[in-house]
């Protein structure tokens, strides 16, 4: 069987991936690893024979494939973030990171491990490769350090790597529990997933707006709300900018249930009435949107009350409803509520595409375009005083896609992904990051358990991760960080894909997603800064 697995390297792929998910589904005190089992098979499968190895590219093209879709995914959220919240983020990577590096000085001060195996620990404690590659670029430019120096670098990365994976899973498991056990819990709009959006009937009494043109007044009261249908007597429309409210009107509004309320209280009182049941002038359909001619558009940008006589109430985004704000912008697989004249939702349903077929197809050209300029990105030397580094396979990708998600379009070309082909391909490009990077890793984490110095190893490695992921609850929960949003940082100082699959699994939406994206590149550029600062602060002989 092995001789065939060494012969075959695709089945060693598929064996790896396979029997790791099944692992992964092993459930201990409620927690199970996911698909960061996947890493752990591969680590004991090397082990066992370390010719059972998957070559160098199955790797590197996973970790491409994921951060790059995972880029363009989180693009929109991420921005948005640092807007509101850069500098704390900037600070908390920063501050967090740097009481992992002081545990590596210690290490090396304290209990006497050699520079190249605390700064090799270092990278690997926090499970980031581009770190690692620092420290031997690093070490290799001083002419008094040979290959058993630079060897025994990967021995620390790969002894502590285990246990950086292992460290962050259990912190998001710690700060859920912490959440749990917390007064208040965490709302759905803290968690990154919207508010139910309900449709309610609302008479209009209030004085105050009778007379008013309808979306003006909404939007100057601020609610977070769609008028839609209006009854006026016998006859119903849909409401635009000329509209204007009259007393006793009847209109459905769509909306977050908290601010519907907000908008009965405003405009009059709620009804027992559902005008949207009404199918009868005014039909509704869920659509798909795949015409690259609206990929990438706010909805307001649209015109579709000129056009056609139709406004959208809700979308819909993989699990998460939104409410169709005008500036709301569309992106590709997204399925949005049309409400139209029964006689025009074909011709709506044509303009938005509604092709259930494309919302798993990909365009190979803007993906292969947007994939090849992150890893130029990922190859540009960056000058720093501590000489020059690269952001790799995994900083370069991440980076592109997150700015080409928030562009959307260049002009006719659509650079996001339909969300279920973006998932897919986002899981793909993990388990051949995990099995790969396993199934290369074995052979030497074997050895160093052999060698009997692997245990004090470990134990380093190990008080690396847990000191900076406990610096990382600790501080989320000081800063009022959603649980949800923070067990994605925790993955992103971490640098940790598996660890953010996790997140995702036990999450009830994409915001993991983002705070891992909030975090990743700006943890990835200062571990390979504070990586070379501390193979210069140690010196550079053992």
């Amino acid at each position: 069987m092995f001789a065939l697995l060494r012969e075959s390297p695709l089945l060693l792929l598929f064996a790896v991936a396979s029997t790791g998910y099944l692992v992964g589904k092993i459930r201990v005190g409620g927690v199970s690893l996911g698909v960061a089992a996947v890493l752990f098979v591969g680590l004991g499968v090397s082990a066992w024979d370390g010719k059972l190895q998957l070559p160098e590219i199955v790797p590197q093209l996973g970790l491409t494939l994921f951060v790059y879709t995972l880029g363009l995914a989180s693009g929109p959220g991420f921005f948005a973030a640092f807007r509101k919240r850069g500098l704390r983020d900037a600070v908390l990577v920063v501050c967090t990171l740097l009481v992992g590096a002081g545990v590596a000085v210690l290490a090396h001060v304290v209990l006497g491990v050699s520079t190249p195996v605390a700064a090799g620990a270092f990278a690997g404690a926090l499970t980031n490769t581009p770190a690692l590659a620092a420290v031997m670029q690093t070490l290799k430019q001083a002419s008094n350090v040979g290959d058993a120096q630079t060897a025994a670098t990967v021995v620390g990365y790969s002894v502590a790597y285990p246990g950086g994976v292992l460290g962050a899973i259990l912190a998001i498991v710690v700060a859920e529990k912490l959440r749990s056990r917390s007064a208040a819990p965490e709302s759905q709009s803290q968690s990154g997933v919207g508010p139910k959006i309900a449709a309610y009937t609302i008479r209009i009494t209030n004085a105050d707006a009778i007379g008013k043109p309808a979306e003006a007044y909404v939007k100057r009261a601020g609610w977070d709300v769609i008028v839609g249908r209006l009854r006026r007597g016998d006859a119903t429309v849909l409401t635009d900018e000329l509209t204007v409210f009259a007393a006793g009107d009847l209109v459905t509004v769509t909306g977050p249930e908290s601010e519907v309320k907000k908008a009965a209280a405003g405009l009059g009182e709620l009804t027992t009435e559902h005008l949207e049941l009404d199918r009868s002038v005014f039909d509704y359909r869920r659509v798909f949107v795949t015409n690259p001619k609206v990929i990438g558009r706010p909805i307001g940008e649209l015109d579709l009350q000129r056009r056609f006589g139709a406004i959208v109430t809700r979308v819909r985004r993989g699990d998460a409803e939104m409410l169709a704000d005008e500036d709301l912008i569309l992106e590709a697989g997204d399925r949005v509520r049309v409400v139209a004249s029964r006689e025009r939702l074909d011709e709506v349903s044509e303009f938005f595409g509604d092709s259930y077929r494309a919302i798993a197809e990909v365009d190979v050209i803007t993906f292969g375009l947007g994939a090849a300029i992150g890893i130029l990105v990922g190859e540009v030397p960056i000058p720093t005083p501590f000489g020059t580094f690269r952001l790799g396979a995994a900083g370069g990708p991440l980076i592109a896609g997150l700015i080409l998600g928030r562009l959307g379009r260049s002009g006719p070309l659509t650079w996001s992904l339909p969300y279920s082909a973006n998932l897919t391909l986002r899981q793909l490009g993990l388990v051949l990051f995990l099995a790969g990077v396993g199934t290369r890793s074995g052979g030497t984490f074997a050895n160093a358990v052999a060698s009997g110095g692997a245990f004090r190893l470990l134990g380093v490695g190990a008080l690396i991760t847990v000191s900076v992921a406990a610096a990382i609850v600790i501080a989320g929960r000081r800063l009022k960080i959603p649980v949800s949003v923070l067990s994605g940082m925790i993955a992103g100082i971490h640098t940790q894909p598996a660890a953010l699959m996790f997140a995702v699994e036990r999450s009830r939406g994409e915001a993991p997603n983002v705070g891992y994206a909030a975090v990743f590149p700006l943890a990835t550029i200062a571990k390979i800064l504070l990586a070379q600062m501390l193979v210069m602060l140690l010196g550079r002989t053992p």
